[in-house]
């Protein structure tokens, strides 16, 4: 597993008209404060890669859909490496994402997906790194 990286299960409480899906407490392991909120879409088999944040820490939830993430991680040269995580109200997880690691996702629902970023500061250009996503060699495909 990459270092610093958390996978942390999360409750989904079944409630008459509707169910109720949790994402985080203050108190959770992985809450580094609060910067801002944000949702982004994701169509069916689109591709959103390469981000690198120098200093913000995400908290990324999908209370819709499905989307596999692929982080990757070059901070020790001689250790680079893959790490996929596949969530899904199936497979309801936050993951969270330490600066300096790669990220890539990819929607695998046919009626779209969502995910939920809790930051722990607020999105700004300069600290962010970004590549084509033929920059990193990963194979999408599988």
């Amino acid at each position: 597993m990459i270092d610093n990286l958390l996978l942390t299960s999360l409750d989904i409480i079944d409630t008459p008209g509707g169910n109720v899906l949790h994402a985080m407490k203050k108190n959770d392991e992985g809450f580094s404060g609060f910067g801002e909120v944000y949702f982004s879409e994701v169509g069916f088999k689109s591709i959103k890669a390469w981000k690198r944040h120098k200093d913000m820490t995400l908290n990324l939830i999908v209370p819709f859909g499905k989307i596999k993430f692929v982080l990757f991680d070059d901070r020790v040269e001689s250790i680079k490496k893959f790490q996929e995580v596949i969530i899904s109200l199936d497979n309801y997880y936050r993951l969270t994402v330490p600066p300096m690691v790669w990220m890539g996702f990819q929607g695998l629902s046919s009626k779209g997906s969502i995910v939920l970023n809790v930051a722990n500061i607020v999105h700004s250009d300069d600290e962010v790194d970004r590549k084509q996503i033929n920059e990193i060699n990963y194979d999408w495909s599988k």
